[in-house]
């Protein structure tokens, strides 16, 4: 019995201390999984996280859907690692926003991550039903001069 109300106060306690919504949890912890399932080349679960109409502006400028997107893992490519750190997230009614910066492997594949490629994203999800689900995403690279 202790371990139960030791638990449910460590949740509340956490969720107050940083102001954090059952819903702004569940959305960071599918923030995390859909990159596992991505770096996993995990199709079949990335399907039935996205939406029937997801879409991607990705970093080289082009929008691609979940057909394009499957084709390319089967077809043997491997996304480079990205280390996400969400800033933002906001609702309105049934749609989250979350926004951040992310640093992506470059090519080289190198482990050092002050040479790892900064970007900005904004990814999208929608609560269809009982969960959420990813709608749209949107990466840009960060020029530096």
């Amino acid at each position: 019995m202790k371990a139960i109300i030791l638990t449910i106060s460590f949740f509340f306690v956490t969720t107050i201390s940083f102001g954090q919504t059952k819903d702004e949890l569940e959305i960071r912890q599918l923030e995390k999984y859909w990159t596992e399932l991505l770096d996993m080349g995990d199709t079949t679960s990335l399907l039935e996280i996205w939406s029937k109409e997801y879409v991607v502006n990705n970093p080289n400028g082009k929008i691609v859907t979940p057909k394009e997107i499957v084709a390319l893992m089967k077809s043997g490519h491997k996304f480079p690692a990205v280390e996400r750190i969400i800033e933002v997230v906001t609702f309105n009614q049934t749609i989250a926003i979350v926004m951040g910066k992310e640093l992506q492997q470059p090519g080289t594949m190198t482990t050092n991550q002050e040479k790892w490629i900064p970007r900005r994203f904004t990814n999208v999800w929608i609560k269809a039903e009982n969960s959420w689900q990813l709608a749209s995403r949107q990466s840009s690279e960060i020029c530096i001069k």
